[in-house]
């Protein structure tokens, strides 16, 4: 098939040509794509935003990345955000930087991966960006949600005694990256005989190049009728999102190590790299779970959730932030997760 350049659309020909038949599924969606700006109609509501910028070459690695993957990841991980501050993501923006060794047919892919997203959690693209790139692909998308007032849940909420609780498991899409990684190098003295060793690995892949918001947890903890007090996506690996927890509730806190959630395939892989378990659960980061801290009070309801579990507690500030291990013994918490900035 002919691949189009994108230069014979032009940036108004390409917005129009990615975003045409795209209907509004929200009523707050009053006017989107089209005009220079969009307009939002929420009522009663509090409006959340946020935003996440990806950069070719520090977030992605197009390699082994598909570009419809990286397009479903890069809207996810926006509505994580809006979820994790117990909202609803309603809108985006799609802002791109795209240097000239990409076709129509490649922002086709990549924009297939963010419409999916969408579609699967009910979010309309209302407008962005296009731009030419020197240093490859650029994605940056912002993300609006709506909240009524009083169940909007911040990082600031902890309190002494409240419980400590995470979704999912921890630790899988930091070992899928580790496995993409090691193939790759592997694939550079193969030539094209080479194939990857996947099988049996599948859900590491799947953490890392096809994360979901966990808005599934949102659902059963309204269910229950517990709003959490404090709450977080680990993004960054849940020593540093328990540390960003602790420091704006002015809290200290204590883990259990036999406590933390990892899944069968995390650990035969941390153990084929000789990494530590309990290292790559707190540290991996893109996990994107939700960890949450709710009052002692809601211990019964919590405890028996499908999609979390309780993993510590939260304490008085001076006693500081540990991690209590099998063998009775304490090991302080440390952000060792992703920092753009750190070479």
């Amino acid at each position: 098939m002919a691949e189009t350049e994108i230069s014979t659309l032009g940036e108004f020909g390409l917005i129009e040509h990615l975003t045409e038949n795209m209907p509004p599924v929200n009523t707050s969606t009053e006017i989107g794509v089209g005009d220079d700006a969009a307009v939002l109609s929420y009522g009663e509501k509090k409006t959340l935003v946020t935003t996440d910028l990806l950069l070719e070459g520090i977030h992605f690695d197009l390699r082994y990345v598909a570009l419809k993957h990286l397009g479903y990841k890069a809207a996810v991980v926006n509505f994580s955000d809006i979820y994790a501050m117990n909202g609803t993501p309603k809108q985006i923006t799609v802002s791109l930087g795209i240097s000239k060794r990409f076709t129509v047919e490649h922002i086709e892919a990549l924009y297939a991966g963010i419409r999916l997203a969408c579609e699967k959690y009910g979010v309309d693209i209302v407008g962005g960006d296009t731009s030419a790139s020197v240093t490859g692909l650029i994605i940056s998308i912002t993300c609006i949600g709506e909240a009524d007032a009083d169940k909007i849940v911040y990082r600031s909420g902890a309190r002494d005694t409240d419980i400590v609780c995470v979704s999912g498991d921890l630790g899988a899409a930091y070992m899928g990256l580790q496995l993409l990684e090691r193939e790759l190098n592997v694939s550079k003295d193969m030539g094209n005989d080479f194939q990857p060793a996947f099988e049996g690995r599948e859900y590491l892949l799947e953490r890392q190049l096809k994360p979901e918001a966990r808005r599934d947890v949102i659902a059963e903890l309204a269910e229950l009728g517990v709003k959490p007090t404090a709450m977080m996506d680990v993004s960054d690996g849940l020593s540093s999102e328990l540390l960003h927890i602790c420091k704006a509730s002015n809290t200290g806190c204590r883990i259990y190590e036999d406590r933390i959630p990892i899944d069968y395939q995390t650990a035969v892989m941390a153990e084929e790299f000789n990494m530590n378990l309990y290292t790559v659960a707190l540290n991996g980061g893109e996990d994107y779970e939700l960890l949450f801290t709710v009052p002692l009070a809601d211990y019964d309801k919590v405890a028996s959730m499908k999609s979390a579990r309780v993993i510590g507690r939260i304490t008085k500030p001076e006693l500081g932030c540990y991690m209590s291990t099998r063998d009775d013994n304490e090991i302080e918490l440390v952000a060792q997760g992703w920092n753009a900035f750190k070479e």
